[in-house]
């Protein structure tokens, strides 16, 4: 678990401009965020389109990136969905060997209530190979797991390791920090409140903004682990600015300007996905040079 705590980064899958997986481009990326600092990548999580790919194209996104990677940091992969026994099936017959953790999304659409939720995520802990992080993100899925039903998971299940915590909601976070078992894992969602919550006792972030800036925020993270807040703090609203204009038009449309601008990939996306317009991108543009890329 101690792999877990700090910065792990939601890789994106880049795109050529005919919307085919540009593998260079994400190697520029996953060589960038390494270098520049982060404790671990997350494979095919929600800002890396999943939803718009093909069963091969995840292959060769997961391929890439393992290669890339070569070993340097450990390898989180996203499985989820809202449909139970799909989801078990993929834990049962997927390979793993080059994955540390997965990464697991409450069921989206179904809205299922917090019993649902709970039998859910107790046949991924049975079915799964691999520690699980629970992925509680209630403006997508439309259901919030509440802390109570994450405590029970993480009392009951012991390869539960953690929680990626997205409501956007401090008081939830400090709820399930207060309560959880010792070894348990809060890991915040939410870049913009990553901060305050490894500050009230979480263990860092699993980050977008993370991906253009890992220099950055994953020093942040690092200060804030080492209570060193005023630092910590100062970090933070230095790039505060850019985790509000990468959200702006929705993920992964600013990431990925970001990208661009900093020459790693182009900034297509998938439809219903569509590019961030021209005058956020020129603000994207402008703060990216301010901070010397």
């Amino acid at each position: 678990m101690q792999s877990f705590i700090g910065t792990g980064v939601a890789l994106v899958t880049p795109f050529k401009k005919d919307f085919s997986v540009d593998t260079e481009a994400l190697v520029r990326i996953v060589n960038h965020v390494i270098e520049g600092g982060v404790e671990y990548l997350v494979v095919l999580g929600t800002t890396g389109e999943p939803a718009t790919l093909t069963e091969d194209e995840k292959e060769l996104v997961i391929d890439t990136i393992a290669k890339a990677n070569n070993g340097r940091l450990p390898l989180v992969l996203g499985v989820g969905g809202n449909d139970t026994a799909a989801v078990v099936n993929e834990l049962k017959t997927r390979d793993f060997s080059r994955f540390s953790a997965i990464l697991s999304v409450s069921p989206y659409y179904n809205k299922p209530t917090q019993e649902g939720i709970y039998r859910h995520f107790s046949a991924v802990a049975q079915a799964s190979p691999l520690p699980v992080i629970l992925y509680n993100v209630p403006a997508r899925t439309g259901s919030n797991v509440l802390p109570s039903t994450i405590l029970r998971l993480a009392n009951e299940y012991n390869n539960i390791i953690a929680v990626k915590e997205a409501a956007g909601d401090i008081v939830q976070a400090m709820k399930i920090i207060q309560h959880k078992p010792k070894d348990f894992l809060v890991i915040s969602g939410d870049d913009m409140i990553a901060l305050p919550m490894v500050l009230a006792g979480g263990a860092g972030v699993i980050s977008v903004i993370g991906e253009g800036f890992p220099k950055e925020f994953s020093e942040m993270i690092r200060l804030g682990l080492q209570r060193k807040t005023d630092e910590a703090y100062a970090v933070h609203y230095k790039i505060a600015d850019s985790i509000d204009m990468i959200f702006e038009q929705g993920n992964p449309g600013g990431i990925k300007q970001i990208h661009k601008a900093m020459g790693l990939s182009e900034h297509t996306v998938r439809l219903p996905l569509v590019e961030v317009n021209e005058e956020l991108a020129v603000r994207i543009d402008s703060f990216v040079k301010s901070l010397g890329y």
